[in-house]
């Protein structure tokens, strides 16, 4: 039995706005880092804490949060990693997306970590990058482009990832 002409257009219609508010909503949204992009300006972010000098370094920019359990997984094997690369030209920064400073801090108080650890207060950061899971690391080239990004922990076959992504990445 054939659609009633109304319900036809109606049909017809509702696909249509449909389509369109997929396509504008599409074109809105900015487009979000990827391999080969240059990653943001972690000093124009307004992150909490003390950056350190990253102009000229491979960069691992690594999204956690206390409550975490994976996060909390990653630490010991970015310590190793740090202490490992870190006179190479290597600098880990841990962005903390805690709502609170004082979980961050205590947190870190727990975990005594050698690499910079600060707070994205507002998550603007996390936001312009989309970040949909944590653990989330980025890491950058010396000159702050996106090698390669990561998206949850492992254990050690991303910790084996890491370091063979940020030897390859020293020896440029």
């Amino acid at each position: 039995m054939p659609l009633p002409k109304l319900f036809r257009r109606l049909s017809s219609v509702t696909v249509t706005l449909v389509a369109l508010t997929c396509v504008l909503s599409a074109a809105g949204k900015p487009s979000l880092p990827k391999v080969g992009d240059a990653f943001p300006s972690l000093a124009q972010e307004r992150l909490e804490g003390k950056l350190p000098e990253l102009q000229g370094k491979v960069v691992l920019v690594d999204f956690w949060a206390s409550w975490c359990g994976p996060c909390k997984a990653s630490f010991p094997a970015l310590k190793e990693i740090h202490e490992k690369y870190a006179s190479q030209g290597f600098v880990i920064v841990a962005v903390s997306i805690d709502e609170s400073k004082d979980d961050m801090l205590g947190f870190l108080k727990k975990t005594a970590v050698p690499f910079v650890a600060v707070r994205d207060a507002k998550g603007t950061l996390a936001e312009k990058l989309d970040i949909q899971s944590i653990p989330t690391s980025f890491l950058l080239d010396r000159s702050g482009k996106i090698l390669m990004v990561h998206s949850g922990y492992g254990g050690d076959s991303t910790k084996k990832e890491y370091i063979q992504e940020i030897e390859a990445a020293l020896k440029k």
